[in-house]
């Protein structure tokens, strides 16, 4: 069985980004040097390959880069235990884990449901080998799978955006379909749901894709386009993608809109990315504990307690994903969200998780 420990939750002090490393190839860039091979001692390192979101995506993968920048530090080590690789595209995946691998990194984790078959193909080429998958699940004995309740905070997301809209019109942009993805747009739309049979209003959920997690401008469109239809809270759950929703948020605002827009973040406390002139309109965030989670398996790992082969699941009860939302939230707002996480914690409020995909 895994080892259930229970996750510390992110302060709000997170260590800033680490600059990346000169260089680089077209299979990716790194941060710092392989480990060196002889000496008395040798570090324990620990590597990632990013997503084509990228390291600085203000995201999921800034997340999981931070975490080993605390681990590193809470360990002692040097900016040489840790190194990430950088996917410009899909096809740099297998390329990046071949050569962290090589590179001879002790644990490799691959950010997001993306690296899922480069990981399963590595992995099962080198099996004396420790890999992490984060957001999905290779079954196999060297490979730790770490995933997160997404649809839980999406939930009250859908609350914070149903109770907040004054135009009855509320937005969803996914990065790529998918199953994780589709976590996050069922919670949200069944937390719409929520509130409107509560309310007895007819809340609309226009929901579409970018087909990426790194083409910003892909977002601000989506984004322009949903916000001139009338929508006026739009959740992202995209990635890099999501910076071109808040910049057409900022554009409109700063240009004098009629209306209040705003936007809900993913995965990190994105209300940095909502200040503009005259306040903040980051909604509220959900947030995905992916550093800590990897903290915990490179510890787990580096103590010779490796959980390969087990699906390790994080939601509220296990403090693995949390929910932030603006200052100026109502206070009853605030109430009634607030109850329903404590709900779904208690296991009294079960979400639905999928809405167009399935997995075993």
């Amino acid at each position: 069985m895994a080892n259930w420990k229970k996750l510390a939750m992110f302060g709000t002090s997170a260590l800033l980004l680490a600059a990346c490393g000169n260089g680089g190839t077209d299979e990716g860039t790194d941060n710092g040097t392989a480990p060196e091979d002889g000496g008395e001692e040798e570090q324990f390192t620990v590597a990632m390959v990013t997503d084509t979101g990228g390291v600085d995506d203000r995201s999921f993968n800034q997340s999981a880069w931070e975490g080993m920048q605390e681990w590193a530090e809470e360990n002692g080590f040097g900016d040489d235990a840790i190194v990430y690789y950088q996917s410009e595209a899909e096809n740099d995946y297998v390329p990046n884990l071949n050569t962290a691998t090589t590179d001879g990194h002790d644990i490799i984790y691959g950010i997001g449901f993306l690296l899922e078959d480069p990981i399963s193909t590595i992995a099962e080429q080198n099996p004396d080998r420790m890999y992490g998958i984060v957001d999905s699940v290779v079954d196999m004995e060297n490979v730790v799978s770490l995933n997160f309740n997404d649809h839980e905070n999406s939930f009250l997301a859908g609350m914070a955006a149903a109770l907040t809209t004054e135009t009855g019109k509320v937005g969803f942009i996914g990065g790529i379909e998918g199953p994780i993805i589709d976590r996050f747009q069922t919670g949200f739309t069944e937390g719409v749901a929520y509130v409107s049979e509560s309310t007895g209003e007819d809340i609309e959920v226009d929901i579409q894709y970018a087909n990426s997690f790194s083409d910003t401008a892909a977002g601000q469109q989506i984004a322009a386009a949903m916000y001139s239809n009338g929508a006026d809270v739009i959740f992202h759950a995209a990635g890099a993608v999501g910076n071109g929703v808040f910049q057409e948020a900022r554009n409109r605002m700063e240009d004098g809109s009629d209306t209040d827009l705003w936007v809900i973040g993913v995965d990190r406390d994105q209300s940095a990315e909502g200040d503009w002139a005259d306040g903040n309109l980051t909604l509220a965030s959900t947030i995905k504990q992916v550093g800590q989670a990897i903290k915990l398996s490179a510890n787990e790992a580096m103590d010779d307690n490796f959980q390969g082969g087990e699906n390790i699941s994080y939601g509220f009860a296990e403090d693995g994903i949390d929910f932030v939302m603006h200052e100026d939230m109502p206070a009853e707002y605030v109430e009634q969200i607030e109850e329903a996480r404590q709900l779904i914690t208690d296991g009294e409020l079960e979400v639905e998780e999928f809405t167009y995909t399935e997995v075993e």
